[in-house]
């Protein structure tokens, strides 16, 4: 069954949602949603008080440590880490409170290629209980539908296509995937529904997807493209985040349900 995943994107040390695909190294051309005047520990609070599980705080650039902290002191164990994660900050991440550190970039060359190596040796490092891989991804052209992880910031496109084949290898060194739709991130006009049902047809580790949801139609959309096997953050649509689509106390009684 499709659970609800909550989210903390930050972005310059605060709370934000943001156009995925507008994020660029040098930070002043993000297209932002929503800036919120709560920190992220109090949105951490409000997530372990309404008993919700596995949700992530993304730092988006530099300038977040400090926040991020603030919000796994907050709710010890009961969120992931992501955001610049390496071999040689992973477990600092996991003392802090961490329950799970998600490694993105690191997993590649400056060129995009993928570092099957890096991989590995994090998971014998910190153990791949504690570890989830971001595959955000953007659609490729061609006669049929692909997609490739995209990394810095989603700006670049990496050699590492979204397959099977690909899902199996990684997922012997992680707990769980999480995977962005790039395209569609931060612009409420639904889920790449093909994605979706390309990733719901693998059947591997636990996976949550992010991108489009504007509605809750959206999540019994993922709920039955996926058989119930990916479970859905939602971001701009909803109304802790400044929208008007989605009401959190829906998303909390969606998790609720039998």
């Amino acid at each position: 069954m499709t659970k609800f995943r909550p989210c903390i994107d930050l972005h310059n040390g605060k709370v934000k949602q943001i156009v995925g695909g507008t994020l660029t190294d040098e930070g002043d051309e993000v297209k932002e949603n929503f800036v919120s005047d709560k920190g992220a520990a109090e949105f951490a609070k409000m997530y372990q008080d309404d008993h919700l599980t596995g949700g992530h705080v993304i730092k988006l650039g530099p300038g977040n440590d400090c926040a991020a902290e603030s919000s796994l002191k907050a709710y010890p164990r009961g969120l992931q880490i992501g955001g610049g994660i390496n071999i040689e900050n992973a477990s600092k991440w996991l003392d802090a409170g961490a329950s799970h550190v998600i490694i993105t970039s690191w997993l590649f060359s400056q060129e995009g290629e993928f570092l099957a190596e890096n991989l590995e040796n994090l998971a014998s490092e910190i153990g791949k209980e504690r570890l989830v891989v971001d595959l955000s991804c953007r659609k490729v052209a061609g006669a049929q539908p692909s997609w490739k992880v995209a990394m810095n910031r989603w700006q670049t496109l990496t050699d590492l296509e979204i397959s099977y084949k690909n899902l199996d290898a990684i997922a012997k060194h992680c707990d769980e995937f999480l995977i962005h739709a790039a395209d569609v991130e931060g612009l409420c006009l639904g889920i790449d529904e093909q994605l979706v049902n390309y990733l719901g047809k693998w059947g591997g580790v636990p996976m949550t997807y992010a991108g489009g949801v504007a509605k809750m139609q959206d999540l019994e959309l993922i709920d039955t493209l996926s058989n119930g096997t990916i479970d859905v953050t939602v971001g701009s649509a909803l109304d802790v985040f400044g929208g008007d689509r989605i009401k959190y106390s829906d998303l909390v009684h969606w998790n609720d349900r039998d």
